[in-house]
């Protein structure tokens, strides 16, 4: 399967990009948020998801890992298709459509266009417990400002804490004085 790719952006468009990788040239379905969030540097590197079916192979393109994750979730439920995935991603956000699974939001999911009141159920009551699990929700938490506190998330997730727990105990006791060591032994007070 092929997992991403680094090459030179020879196209791009709303719906499609085309990335050169060693004299190849990869037609990659992208959604609208990937779309947005490419720059029109020449050399790009996008996360993808190889469909095979028996009439064509379509390859699938995704600016984060995030996005990628929530499409293979999405194309879990049944109705949903790789097209539909990437529409709905076009529409909403990863973090949106997770918010939307956590809250059993069935309006903000049936708003996208295509999507039922039934696929809408659906979708909620198949990926819920996924999604939970998943790191979506809190995605953005931490800022790449942060670093004292990515890299103590880092370490507790290392040591095998759950990462909605941990990040919940770093987030009650960080301040800006404090090492990395020292929010790991706060945080471990309050785990």
């Amino acid at each position: 399967m092929i997992t991403h790719l680094n090459g030179r952006l020879v196209e791009k468009s709303p719906t499609h990009i085309v990335v050169e990788c060693g004299g190849v040239g990869y037609f990659v379905r992208i959604s609208l948020n990937t779309f947005s969030k490419l720059s029109n540097d020449e050399n790009i590197r996008i996360h993808t998801y190889l469909q095979v079916r028996e009439d064509a192979h379509n390859l699938y393109g995704f600016y984060s890992t995030a996005e990628r994750e929530m499409f293979n979730h999405l194309i879990s439920v049944s109705g949903i298709g790789a097209n539909t995935a990437i529409l709905m991603l076009s529409a909403m956000t990863s973090d949106e459509i997770a918010s939307a699974i956590i809250q059993g939001d069935v309006a903000t999911i049936q708003g996208i266009k295509g999507i039922g009141a039934k696929t809408a159920q659906r979708v909620i009551i198949d990926l819920k417990d996924k999604v939970v699990k998943g790191d979506f929700a809190s995605e953005n938490i931490f800022t790449q400002n942060n670093t004292n506190q990515n890299d103590a998330l880092n370490a507790l997730l290392a040591l095998g804490f759950e990462k909605k727990r941990a990040e919940k105990a770093v987030l009650k006791v960080i301040s800006e004085d404090l090492t990395v060591e020292e929010i790991i032994k706060e945080a471990l007070k309050v785990l």
